[in-house]
């Protein structure tokens, strides 16, 4: 009896996907050439001088599994044969707002990809939680991951802007597989990002956040790590990117965060620079940034 509900168990977690967490349902090569954005990449049908490094990389898009739900992401990789470290993007935004794209990446990260990395990117599931369920949509990718035969599983590392930093924060928390992560005008205070930009409390927090209306405390609490610093993965290196003129989330967070991470001895670096929420006019040197810290923390680290 005791081995038929073993059997039964097992069965019922098969049918609800448990056990193909990660697994990729579907792989389909992007053929930059017809997407939206080739002509602000090219001129008269050739890469302009800053997107030469495009004809390097290869771009998939896929559909992954995550906990019964078929999620949307994005590999990219280098042509070359080899195996590479791995960097997990998330991205910002919450539901469609922000969804990641092919012009996402290549606007974000196809240069790190270049020199030599493999990034993947999940859109996070239909139903977002805004840091809740969805959590586990970034950490599947772990088991996506050893399917790529590009990509050195041993070391992984992984990059959020925005709210995608937040999930950055909370996979910090949650896994110790992430080797070093950066992390970019990402929010540590959900309290104090209501105060800051209060339309974010009504338009997205309370719209996404499941029990938002008779659990506001404790559910704001669960998703920034300035109420949980203690319990990110010490084993990890962090660096924070904000910008100072940043008009979405408060530049003060930044400041705020790196001193409760120097109180519990965090290995970090905490990096300003005088612009946006997007980095615009400092995109340059956030790619030197980007790729030079994970050089040092991912690649070339013993």
């Amino acid at each position: 009896m005791k081995s038929q509900f073993i059997c039964f168990i097992f069965l019922i977690c098969f049918s609800l996907g448990f056990s193909q967490n990660g697994k990729i349902l579907s792989k389909e090569l992007i053929n930059l050439s017809e997407t939206s954005i080739w002509s602000k990449l090219t001129t008269n049908n050739e890469l302009k001088p800053d997107y030469k490094h495009l004809d390097a990389l290869n771009f998939y898009s896929i559909t992954y599994e995550s906990n019964g739900h078929k999620v949307n992401g994005i590999i990219t990789e280098p042509k070359k044969e080899g195996t590479y470290p791995v960097v997990i993007f998330n991205r910002g935004g919450n539901r469609d707002y922000g969804s990641l794209t092919i012009a996402t990446i290549i606007f974000s990260v196809s240069k790190l990809a270049e020199q030599g990395y493999v990034i993947i990117g999940s859109n996070y599931r239909t139903q977002d939680e805004f840091g809740g369920a969805d959590l586990n949509d970034v950490l599947n990718l772990f088991e996506t991951i050893k399917e790529i035969d590009k990509a050195d599983e041993s070391k992984v590392g992984m990059f959020g802007w925005s709210r995608g930093g937040m999930m950055t924060y909370l996979a910090l928390k949650a896994s110790d597989k992430i080797q070093t992560a950066i992390i970019g005008n990402g929010p540590s205070n959900l309290f104090a990002e209501i105060s800051f930009r209060p339309k974010m409390e009504t338009l997205v927090y309370a719209q996404c956040i499941p029990n938002y209306a008779t659990n506001k405390d404790a559910e704001l609490k669960k998703r920034p790590a300035i109420f949980w610093a203690d319990k990110l993965n010490k084993d990890s290196s962090l660096l924070i990117l904000s910008g100072t003129k940043d008009k979405r989330v408060d530049p003060k967070q930044a400041n705020i965060m790196a001193e409760e991470l120097e109180r519990i001895n965090y290995d970090f670096k905490l990096m300003t620079f005088e612009t946006d929420h997007g980095f615009r006019d400092k995109r340059d040197e956030l790619y030197a940034t980007t790729i030079a810290w994970f050089d040092k923390e991912l690649k070339h680290k013993k």
